[in-house]
């Protein structure tokens, strides 16, 4: 039962945003707007967008005892007191938004504390979209996994390819499958606990399996994938930050759940080996890019649903460079074995 996200807000569910800092003289990010705003306060947890494109989930909230049923507004018109003045402050997700079960939509408390809408930090701005160079794919869907020992997220950021524009946004906490109750709780409360987002994950986290079906009905809403031809995703590609997440981690979950690894995860690309064979120059992950690129980092760093937006602004940033973006890692179906298909890569 989902516990509505009004009644009391946990004070440790903050975020703070961490300025990245270069060695190197500052590239500005073609495609990001003016950076937010620091607040010395701490804030609370994160909010999110929706389809806006016809090329082409919802957040976090604090403890509560009554239940809840989902919001069906897709994104929220958030309001903005009177007495604020220029740039709206930067504020969280809501996590509970982010996964459609949001039950404060009304209340003008928690609009003001919390963020519903994705999109805002993934502002593409098209005047500067000078070095754009066409792309074999349509989509661009940026996944960023967490859990070690099992799947406990699962967040996709869908991106369009032409433009660099933010689509959509899929996010589920997953309730592992082999793990007991005891541990499972000892490690959520010491990887999300300090985060503040430990009942969110309480309260939403569902099967592995039920997070696959609602993805591929969230793909297919959006023509990402048909089921009815199987195979890869149409013309869209998953985009990581090194190989772990679609070389090591599905496959691993999918057979603790017990389930047959999905056709579409057999090919990925690797923004890591795009950057080096762009830029020429080596990133080890997420926050190296970001700070060669002076692109300043938002929100909490290993929260998936953060990591993926960060990765995502990255991706923008390089397609208005004028990166192409293409397969890097493939498998067959056949075998466990992986191709990686760039010579010069990030091992």
């Amino acid at each position: 039962m989902v516990a509505s996200c009004g009644a009391r807000f946990l004070v440790s569910q903050s975020c703070t945003i961490a300025r990245s800092v270069s060695t190197t003289p500052a590239v500005a990010a073609p495609l990001l707007p003016d950076s937010p705003r620091i607040h010395l306060r701490l804030l609370p947890p994160l909010p999110l967008r929706f389809p806006s494109s016809s090329r082409g989930l919802s957040a976090s909230a604090p403890r509560a005892s009554r239940a809840a049923s989902c919001s069906s507004r897709p994104e929220a018109m958030d309001t903005v007191t009177p007495e604020e003045k220029g740039p709206p402050r930067w504020r969280p997700m809501c996590l509970y938004h982010t996964q459609g079960k949001c039950t404060m939509m009304n209340d003008s408390s928690h609009l003001q504390k919390f963020n519903h809408k994705f999109s805002v930090d993934l502002q593409a701005n098209t005047t500067k979209l000078n070095c754009l160079c066409s792309q074999d794919l349509d989509y661009f869907l940026i996944l960023d996994l967490e859990g070690k020992v099992e799947i406990l997220e699962f967040p996709v950021v869908a991106i369009d390819a032409s433009t660099a524009d933010f689509i959509d946004v899929f996010h589920r906490f997953v309730k592992p499958s082999q793990m007991g109750e005891h541990r499972t709780n000892k490690y959520i409360e010491g990887k999300y606990g300090k985060l503040g987002v430990d009942r969110v994950w309480h309260d939403t986290a569902i099967p592995f399996k039920e997070v696959i079906k609602e993805f591929e009905i969230w793909m297919i809403s959006h023509n990402f994938w048909k089921k009815e031809l199987g195979g890869s995703l149409h013309r869209a590609a998953f985009v990581t930050c090194g190989n772990w997440d679609l070389k090591t981690k599905i496959p691993q979950q999918c057979k603790d759940s017990d389930m047959k690894l999905p056709s579409y995860f057999m090919e990925w690309i690797n923004l890591k080996d795009i950057y080096l064979n762009f830029y020429k120059r080596r990133a080890t992950g997420m926050k190296t890019m970001m700070r060669e690129l002076g692109i300043p980092l938002l929100g909490n760093h290993h929260l998936g649903i953060d990591d993926s937006k960060n990765i995502a602004r990255v991706l923008q940033h390089m397609i208005a460079d004028g990166a192409f973006l293409q397969i890097t890692a493939r498998r067959q179906a056949s075998s466990p074995n992986v191709e990686f298909l760039f010579e010069h890569r990030i091992r």
